[in-house]
């Protein structure tokens, strides 16, 4: 997941996501230990929003109030433009 997540760059970017444009943004915290991402559907509702942090034992992917499952798929599944 780190991967994908390194992908995003920091700041303002844009990505297509089920054939819907999406604004996306990145924050990068704790000298690149822990990320937060929230994407925002342009023209809906719709939004992704989660944490993730790296520790000295792991790596922890936290959604913020959606199934961890939406955050995975659409992580997996941006295109960025």
């Amino acid at each position: 997941m780190l991967d994908v997540i390194n992908n995003i760059k920091e700041g303002y970017s844009e990505g297509i996501y089920n054939n819907v444009k999406y604004s996306i943004t990145k924050e990068v915290f704790n000298h690149g230990k822990s990320f937060k991402i929230y994407a925002k559907e342009l023209q809906g509702n719709d939004f992704i929003s989660l944490n993730y942090y790296i520790t000295s034992t792991s790596e922890l992917l936290k959604p913020c109030e959606m199934p961890k499952q939406k955050v995975i798929d659409f992580l997996n599944n941006v295109f960025l433009i």
